[in-house]
C-alpha cells in the first residue's frame, strides 16, 4: 500500500510518536498549523469515517480526548480545534483516517474554517432531517 500514515505505522517513515497503542498511533503534524499540532490514527488502514470500524473509531476518539487533555495541561491554550475531514471536497489530503489537534491561541492568525451564520430555510431542514433518519443503523 502506498499510504503515507500506514508507512508511519509500519516504521517505514520516521514520526515524532506522541502515544501508541494496539489500535492508534498519535505523531506531530510535520507541517503545524499551530505550535502543538498533532494527529491521530488509527493502525489500520481506513480512507474515511465510512471505511473504519467502530472498534478503531473509538479507539481513536478515545486518544483524542487523552491527547486533548494533554495538550492543554502541556501548552495553556486558550482553545483547541478537532479536525477530521473526509473526501477530497472537504480537504482530506492523506486517504487514511486522521484527527488534528490544533492548540488555538487568540490572534494566532490561523484560519482553520469561518463560516457566516445564515439562518435556513426550516423547511427544508426538516426534509434534509427526514432523510437522514431513514437512513441511520
Amino acid at each position: 500500500m502506498d499510504c503515507i500514515f500506514c508507512k508511519i505505522v509500519s516504521g517505514e517513515i520516521p514520526s515524532v510518536k506522541l502515544y501508541e497503542d494496539d489500535r492508534v498511533l498519535a505523531f506531530m503534524d510535520i507541517n503545524p498549523l499551530n505550535d502543538g499540532h498533532l494527529l491521530i490514527i488509527p493502525k489500520a488502514h481506513a480512507a474515511t469515517i465510512h471505511e473504519i470500524t467502530e472498534a478503531d473509531f473509538l479507539a481513536v476518539m478515545s486518544a483524542t480526548r487523552k491527547l486533548a487533555a494533554a495538550v492543554k495541561k502541556a501548552l495553556n491554550p486558550e482553545g483547541i480545534n478537532l479536525l477530521q475531514l473526509n473526501g477530497k471536497a472537504a480537504n482530506q489530503v492523506v486517504p487514511h483516517l486522521h484527527v488534528h489537534i490544533v492548540p488555538r491561541w487568540s490572534g494566532d492568525g490561523v484560519t482553520v474554517s469561518q463560516w457566516e451564520l445564515v439562518p435556513g430555510d426550516m423547511e427544508k431542514i426538516k426534509g434534509i432531517a427526514d432523510q437522514i433518519r431513514k437512513d441511520l443503523k
